[in-house]
């Protein structure tokens, strides 16, 4: 972005109990080096509603999320005001990298935040908003959500019922999928 390097961390550590997998860092995000910066991003509101955390977070707040067992990374690592701005063959190559990492902290499961990422890690789409049975990324349950960008509209019920479902899910304390 204009010449302009940032470190973007991600927010990774082992045992966690989910990692959301986002496209890339939003420009509001980029600049103040905090997840879900954008104020239409609905991320830290749906966390909450659907229990993962027990308060409304801020986007200042993204490095205490593994204390709820939440991570955070991003397929890429450059900004973008959507993520349909960067190529698809920009994702594809990022995914081994991601893959990667997650393997090395082995979340119970991963989450990919929006059905485009869903499909970039795995080449098609989904088979439900959700778990998604049968799948697994290493040792990881996979889950997916419809996207949390302010710029997704008209999914609102069904972007918070897969959150209710994500957190039902690790809740319940069940692993049948390793």
């Amino acid at each position: 972005m204009d010449g302009e390097t940032r470190d973007w961390k991600d927010i990774l550590r082992p045992g966690l109990a989910v990692v959301f997998v986002g496209y890339s860092p939003s420009l509001p995000a980029w600049r103040t080096g905090h997840y879900y910066a954008n104020p239409g991003n609905r991320f830290y509101r749906l966390l909450y509603d659907a229990g993962l955390t027990p308060s409304l977070l801020t986007p200042a707040e993204d490095r205490s999320l593994p204390d709820y067992g939440i991570g955070l990374v991003d397929l890429m690592q450059e900004p973008s005001a959507r993520a349909d701005q960067l190529k698809p063959e920009q994702y594809r190559a990022a995914v081994p990298a991601l893959r990667a990492k997650l393997d090395g902290v082995s979340p119970r499961t991963v989450c990919c935040n929006g059905i485009g990422v869903f499909r970039h890690v795995f080449g098609g789409p989904p088979q439900r908003l959700g778990r998604q049975p049968g799948l697994t990324l290493g040792r990881s349950t996979v889950f997916v959500v419809p996207s949390t960008s302010g710029l997704v509209n008209g999914r609102s019920a069904e972007r918070l019922a897969a959150f209710r479902e994500l957190a039902d899910w690790l809740r319940s304390g069940v692993n049948e999928d390793v």
